[in-house]
Order: C-alpha cells, then sequence, then structure tokens
C-alpha cells in the first residue's frame, strides 16, 4: 500500500499536468482568433465543388469571385442529425431565390464523399456544395459544429450567423433584409 505522502504527490502531479494541459488548450484557442464578426469581411476561400452540385459554377469557385451576389454558406454533414432538420428548408429557398442574385453554398464538414454524395441525392439537393478539405473553410470561420449558416452580402461583410437548423420562413427574412439593403 502507497503512503499518504506518495499519493498526494502523485494527485498534485496530476493537477499540474492537466492544468498545463489546460493553458496551452486556452493559448491555442486564444492564437485561432474569434469567426468572423457581423459586420467584418468574410475570409476568402477555393472550394471544390463536388460533380454534379455545380448548378453552372465552374469546379472550383472562390468566395471573392462570387461579389455581387448575397451568399448563404451553409456547414453540413451527412452525419448530422440536425442537418437532416433543414436540408428541405436549404433547397426550397435555394430554388425561390436562385434567380435573384442569390447563391447557395454547401460546404461538407469533416465528411467522405459517398455519404455526402448519398445524402445530396437523398434530399434532392441542387445547389452547389463541395467538401471541406483539410477544414480549411471551417477553420477561416470558426465554426464549432453543424448545421452553421453564414449570410454574406454582395460587398463579401458577414451580416448574419445563424448556429442551428433553419426554416424555410427564417432564411427568406434573413435573405430579403440583405435583398433589399
Amino acid at each position: 500500500m502507497k503512503s499518504k505522502p506518495l499519493i498526494i504527490a502523485g494527485a498534485l502531479a496530476a493537477i499540474v499536468v492537466i492544468a498545463g494541459v489546460f493553458v496551452i488548450a486556452l493559448n491555442l484557442v486564444a492564437q485561432q482568433g474569434a469567426r468572423p464578426a457581423v459586420g467584418s469581411p468574410a475570409p476568402d476561400f477555393t472550394l471544390k465543388l463536388y460533380p454534379g452540385y455545380r448548378a453552372g459554377l465552374p469546379e472550383e469557385i472562390r468566395l471573392s469571385d462570387l461579389r455581387g451576389n448575397v451568399v448563404v454558406m451553409n456547414f453540413w454533414a451527412s452525419w448530422c442529425v440536425e442537418c437532416y432538420k433543414e436540408a428541405d428548408a436549404l433547397e426550397a429557398v435555394y430554388r425561390k431565390y436562385k434567380d435573384r442574385g442569390v447563391i447557395f453554398l454547401g460546404i461538407d464538414y469533416l465528411d467522405t464523399e459517398a455519404p455526402a454524395l448519398a445524402y445530396l441525392q437523398q434530399y434532392n439537393i441542387t445547389y452547389p456544395n463541395g467538401i471541406d478539405l483539410q477544414q480549411q473553410i471551417a477553420r477561416a470561420y470558426r465554426i464549432t459544429g453543424v448545421p452553421e449558416t453564414f449570410f454574406i452580402d454582395r460587398d463579401g461583410i458577414v451580416r448574419d450567423v445563424v448556429i442551428a437548423p433553419l426554416t424555410e420562413a427564417q432564411l427568406s427574412a434573413r435573405i430579403d433584409k440583405m435583398l433589399a439593403d
């Protein structure tokens, strides 16, 4: 049986290690910065679109090439239960606004191609979608999970961020406001 001083020393060592890991984690989070704030420029990125999910766009697009349009950028994944709740709404609102200067971009997060394409097919998604290779876009936008939707105005400025599934009414209200500005 160990003596009390050894048990106390072991416990203190464990606390020091845990505290050190916690401090390192906090420093890493602080270095990453915050998500783009409403009113700030949307970080630029390049997204390779899935074949069949380009909606007239080139195979690879840059967000900055979409200036002049309202952009609804939705992070999703085939494994995300909450994403299923908004899939039909996103597609319906995309179809309603696609000829009015509104571009939807689906950004597939932490997924693989086969289940992602099955998800897109299951919900009859037709708006542009691509996979976020190495989570570069997710890191630039500091997402915390999926679904997350960023609303970007014609000048490339973030106007709203929603961290939850959206309804058709919620999507339309945000888009109508941006189109009116």
